[in-house]
């Protein structure tokens, strides 16, 4: 079983190229990086539930 430790992002950049954190954040960091990647005129922001080592995908 998977115990959820954080979260990611998976978003489209301004220019189209699908995107996916390399890290994982806790809930507060996790909204920040929201606020951040919606200034900078990213896409699709989905924030993903992953576990220990896990990390998303980017979108194709």
């Amino acid at each position: 079983m998977t115990t959820t430790t954080g979260f990611a992002f998976t978003w489209t950049d301004p220019d189209g190229t699908p995107r996916a954190s390399a890290v994982s954040y806790d809930e507060k960091s996790a909204d920040r990086r929201q606020t951040e990647l919606e200034d900078a005129g990213a896409r699709d922001i989905e924030m993903v539930p992953v576990g220990y080592g896990e990390l998303p995908q980017p979108k194709a």
